[in-house]
């Protein structure tokens, strides 16, 4: 797989099939070289990404995260082969042990410990048995990753990590603690808004659904946020996890990212306008070139 250094992360549940399709070849048409899509309560991502690929020539699309509490192992590992055979191998797999209050609160499923739910995932599939038609390459897995045991996890068993709302002082840990050889993919959110008082409002609007979150929760205080900033959303924690401004001030952002060792990363343009806006194709756009 050629993951390409920039790539784009973004929700489609709110579109059609159409509407899916069409965004996608213009997120390709751009040079973005992977598309990454997330699984909550909405579409499939399985479903969606053998859509979203077969609809494109030669974009990528990753899983951002697949949870792994919403299919056995053997049936994650079937779909994976499967999508990698169709696609000629730009599908990605991004495997992620979600939040206890999504599994537990709105699946009904029990939720165990993080790092050994996933180790034992990762154990299935490697177990489990396929025996239709597979490309010739292996189809590459990553998980989201955010504390020094996921991240050795990721390291030991898979291709690499998906670091989701963090910060380059992150990404900087997450590297020393994958080693050289691993890929390292990034999340970051972007806002093209020089207003300050505009981008950080717009900020607070997407973070307020993740503050409650415990393993975000968990992360932010790991990387010296303390529970004040992030109740309040206040400018500090908005500047350590966003990047706004000009599309100056945003690629050197994403410079630091490669800086501190990333391969990859994905951009989350949220929408200045506000969220139901739709997506910000000038930030896109700007930020292609």
């Amino acid at each position: 797989m050629k993951l390409g250094k920039l790539g784009v992360w973004y929700f489609f549940d709110a579109m059609s099939s159409k509407e899916a399709a069409n965004t996608a070849q213009r997120i390709e048409s751009l040079g973005y070289s992977t598309l990454w899509i997330p699984e909550t309560t909405g579409k499939n991502p399985m479903v969606l990404s053998s859509w979203l690929l077969s609809n494109t020539k030669e974009l990528n699309v990753a899983t951002g995260i697949a949870n792994i509490y919403h299919r056995e192992p053997g049936v994650t590992l079937a779909a994976q082969k499967s999508l990698c055979e169709q696609s000629n191998n730009r599908f990605l797999l991004g495997l992620g042990v979600s939040h206890k209050p999504l599994v537990e609160g709105v699946r009904g499923l029990n939720y165990g410990p993080p790092v050994k739910t996933m180790r034992t995932y990762l154990e299935g599939m490697k177990a489990a048995p396929y025996t239709a038609l597979s490309h010739e390459e292996e189809p590459p897995t990553v998980i989201a990753a955010l504390g020094p045991k996921m991240l050795e996890l990721a390291s030991e068993m898979t291709q690499g990590a998906h670091p989701y709302f963090t910060s380059p002082e992150h990404t900087a840990m997450a590297r020393e603690k994958l080693g050289k050889d691993s890929w390292l993919c990034v999340e970051q959110k972007v806002i093209l808004e020089k207003d300050p008082t505009k981008a950080r409002e717009t900020a607070k609007q997407t973070a307020a659904i993740y503050k409650g979150l415990p393993n975000y929760r968990n992360n932010w205080i790991r990387m010296g946020l303390a529970e004040e900033d992030i109740d309040s959303l206040n400018d500090k924690f908005i500047d350590t996890t966003f990047a706004w401004g000009t599309e100056a001030a945003i690629r050197e952002r994403i410079s630091a990212h490669f800086d501190a060792g990333a391969d990859h990363v994905c951009i989350q343009p949220v929408n200045p306008n506000g969220q139901m806006t739709g997506l910000d194709w000038d930030c896109l756009e700007a930020l292609s070139n």
